[in-house]
């Protein structure tokens, strides 16, 4: 019996146990390995419905529970660390043809999964605004920043920040149809989302790729409000250094 032979029976619940699997008596271990099996994809849906709460209330515990039994078959786990488990679980959606009527629902599972892993960053000192203010203006054209390891930036043509925040119970206002970016920063101990616009969202992914100062805000174009989107950045403790 070799490992891959115990896991296709593991996540398979018609599967008989593997060749070599017997009771102390010798005769094949059916029902205690059918106890491990329940067991194990037990704890994965678990660990799926504490990673992803917002998909499961907008499809409903029940729906949820059936879906993860099927995610957990297709996709076993990598590592035994289950605060990493569920990374596909966007793509999984994606194709999943019951929830083809949710087309958003792919970003939503972004967005959590983006948070887990901001939780779980290496930890880094931020700098001050200040820091800028000391550069001259053609020093800060060409000055690039660093961010901290939690900060993502997600892009989505649904209102993504709306969704989230209407099942988190951060807003309750109406969700307008339209697209949404979204910033994951952590300040403190816990991971923030807060929504960026259009040209707040296109100055910040220059800035995570890599680009100056200046080819950012030529990116974010002119309905960019500079002060008040680096003000955001150093304020959630984005901003690690500058070269």
């Amino acid at each position: 019996m070799t490992q891959t032979q115990f896991v296709t029976a593991l996540l398979s619940p018609s599967a008989p146990p593997p060749d070599g699997l017997t009771n102390p008596d010798g005769s094949p271990a059916q029902k205690r390995f059918d106890v491990y099996r329940n067991n194990v994809a037990v704890g994965l849906s678990d660990a799926l419905e504490q990673a992803f709460p917002v998909v499961r209330k907008i499809v409903g515990a029940e729906f949820f529970r059936a879906m993860a039994a099927v995610y957990v078959r297709n996709f076993p786990p990598s590592s035994p660390l289950m605060m990493f488990y569920g990374a596909e679980m966007a793509s999984f959606l994606k194709g999943f043809e019951p929830v083809k009527g949710l087309p958003y629902l792919a970003d939503v599972a972004r967005l959590e999964l983006a948070l887990r892993q901001a939780y779980h960053a290496a930890d880094a000192a931020p700098i001050a605004a200040e820091a800028l203010g000391s550069l001259a203006p053609d020093q800060l054209m060409r000055t690039k920043l660093r961010f901290a390891p939690a900060v993502k930036l997600l892009g989505s043509r649904f209102p993504l920040y709306a969704i989230y925040a209407a099942n988190t119970g951060a807003s309750e206002g109406k969700i307008a149809n339209e697209a949404e970016s979204v910033l994951v920063t952590r300040p403190q101990f816990d991971p923030v989302a807060q929504k960026l616009t259009p040209a707040s969202a296109r100055f910040v992914a220059a800035l995570l790729a890599g680009e100056t100062l200046g080819a950012a805000m030529a990116a974010g174009g002119r309905d960019l409000d500079l002060p008040a989107t680096l003000g955001l950045l150093f304020a959630q403790s984005a901003i690690i250094g500058m070269e």
